[in-house]
């Protein structure tokens, strides 16, 4: 296919009552277009500012940047950012890109840059969908797209949840395993390399019926469609796409950033790091060592917000007989026991599925750890709650979107004085759980949060006709208080597990006994900390030696005796 000849015979098509003037863009706005019948068309579409309402591409690669190597390597692009600023619109949009991906990447392993892109991007960038090109991107049957971005960061969000048929992207360099940071021949495409990209892709069918893109850069490409629309730039009035209206949901997603980051945030979430470290240390050691009686009023003065709803019942009385109280509760962060305790005034014991040793450390609630094995739980369960009032997350894993996991129904069997509890969060920079990451930090990333926010709602308890007793299933049981759980939080009961969760985010089956699974598994976590800053594990481990310290001289004192 001759290159130049395409470029002036493909004719580009205008509306028959209006002028080429009119327009400021060589091309008709995206309102122009019609989006019926183009079930069979060929579509392909710039990425930032066209597909995306966000012009600038410097929040996804701070998102990148921040979970393979931490504050360090997000300070790095944001020192690097005015240069590429200043490159990108006043001498070469190529070279401003070239130092985005050097700073963001360059010494990074391309498994890690994969997994960011994997588990962490996706929800960012279908939170910024544009309706109106989504609409007409969707409506053709074989979907492409052109973009600047390294296909490594853009390739997992539109293949598997757009349903793109075709990436084409900047391509990065890598040696030994590691992103050099340079990228691969042709280049970052941009101007005449998205044409080029195009022509390589088709040069063997016919030229795509629909192009869509959103500066001039972009003409190029576009002229070798038969049709081409402009994306005005989004004003705030432009909302989001709505999740429904994707052909697939993003339910499970993973980094540490609630946000994005634009410049600005960054350099605020940079200066707070320190700030906010020393501050979550401050309210984990009021919660280690303060009475639960207060714990509620210290968490309130120490800036986390414990918001109480409901009638929760007195505590059991052995003296009478009464056996504990088993508090079902949703499950958003590891702290939920910790606060379902705070809104009592009392500690309750937590049962759970895993928990690191640095978390039970500095738990001020006695936590008992599960085997999964149904006979060895059961016991444990039961032997507790003769004792005391116990709190369990049938969920088995926590959950960021308005979603309930499937809840596991043994607890059903064990007793029927059950209380539901919904949990909710509120957390405005920082996640609490994660999946690839140190999970040891999610305790200090939670109280980081400068206002972080946890809301506690005691639902009735269940009356006797629901419970196993009256001869209900006990999976019509615990799907009976998930039902309530939900409606309650306005959420949605879906049938995923933890199962799901793990396979999705960590690329591994967490209930796999293959010894060398776990062997990888062991690899991962120790390798790949995934962003967690040094300064904050070095800390933590002194923190943990200490512990270890303790108890060896304990014991050795004991012996002694």
């Amino acid at each position: 296919m001759d290159k130049t000849s395409t470029l002036t015979n493909l004719p580009i098509t205008m509306p028959h009552n209006q002028k080429y003037s009119e327009f400021t863009y060589e091309f008709p706005p995206i309102s122009n277009c019609n989006t019926f019948g183009r079930e069979n068309q060929t579509v392909v579409s710039d990425l930032d500012g066209t597909l995306l309402r966000g012009r600038s591409s410097f929040p996804y690669f701070a998102l990148v940047a921040f979970d393979v190597g931490g504050v360090l390597r997000l300070l790095i692009l944001l020192l690097a950012s005015p240069i590429a600023g200043i490159l990108y619109y006043f001498i070469s949009e190529s070279a401003g890109v070239r130092v985005m991906i050097f700073a963001t990447f360059a010494g990074v392993k391309v498994s890690d840059i994969e997994s960011a892109a994997h588990a962490v991007l996706p929800k960012f960038y279908a939170d910024d969908l544009h309706p109106e090109a989504w609409g007409l991107f969707s409506a053709c049957g074989k979907r492409c797209v052109l973009t600047a971005t390294p296909t490594v960061m853009v390739e997992p969000f539109l293949k598997e949840v757009l349903g793109v048929d075709l990436v084409m992207g900047t391509e990065i360099h890598s040696w030994k395993g590691r992103a050099t940071g340079l990228v691969n021949k042709p280049g970052v495409l941009v101007g005449s390399n998205k044409a080029d990209a195009l022509l390589k892709a088709f040069k063997d069918a016919s030229p795509p019926e629909l192009a869509l893109g959103d500066r001039k850069t972009d003409y190029p490409f576009m002229k070798l469609c038969k049709e081409g629309y402009i994306v005005p730039p989004a004003t705030a009035e432009v909302q989001a796409v709505t999740a429904n209206k994707l052909p697939k949901r993003v339910v499970f997603h993973d980094g540490r950033l609630v946000n994005k980051l634009t410049p600005f945030m960054a350099l605020v979430t940079i200066l707070w790091i320190p700030v906010g470290f020393l501050l979550a240390c401050l309210r984990i050691a009021a919660g280690m060592f303060l009475p639960m009686s207060i714990m509620y009023y210290a968490f309130w003065a120490l800036g986390m917000r414990v918001i109480i709803k409901g009638s929760p019942p007195p505590a059991a009385k052995k003296s009478t007989g009464q056996t504990g109280v088993l508090f079902v509760s949703s499950h958003r962060t590891l702290l939920d026991p910790v606060f379902l305790s705070a809104a009592l005034g009392r500690p309750i014991p937590a049962v759970t599925y895993s928990l690191s040793r640095l978390s039970e450390i500095m738990s001020p609630i006695k936590t008992i750890r599960l085997t999964r094995d149904r006979t060895t739980d059961a016991n444990i369960i039961k032997k507790l709650l003769q004792e005391e009032d116990l709190v369990i997350c049938p969920e088995g894993t926590t959950s960021r979107e308005p979603i309930l996991f499937r809840f596991s129904a043994l607890f059903a069997e064990l007793t029927d004085d059950l209380v539901p509890v919904a949990m909710s969060t509120k957390m405005s920079m920082f996640h609490a759980t994660t999946v690839r990451g140190w999970k040891s930090m999610d305790t200090f990333y939670f109280a980081m949060n400068p206002n972080p926010t946890y809301e506690v709602t005691f639902l009735n308890k269940l009356p006797y006709e629901s419970t196993c007793r009256n001869g209900k299933l006990s999976h019509d049981v615990a799907n009976n208080i998930q039902r309530m759980i939900a409606s309650s939080l306005s959420f949605e009961c879906v049938n995923f597990t933890r199962k799901d969760k793990y396979r999705m985010l960590a690329g591994y089956d967490v209930y796999c006994n293959s010894l060398q699974t776990l062997k990888n598994k062991q690899t991962f976590y120790k390798l790949q900390p995934f962003g967690e800053h040094l300064l904050m594990q070095r800390v933590v481990n002194v923190i943990r030696r200490l512990h270890e310290f303790l108890l060896r001289k304990n014991k050795k004192h004991l012996n002694l005796q």
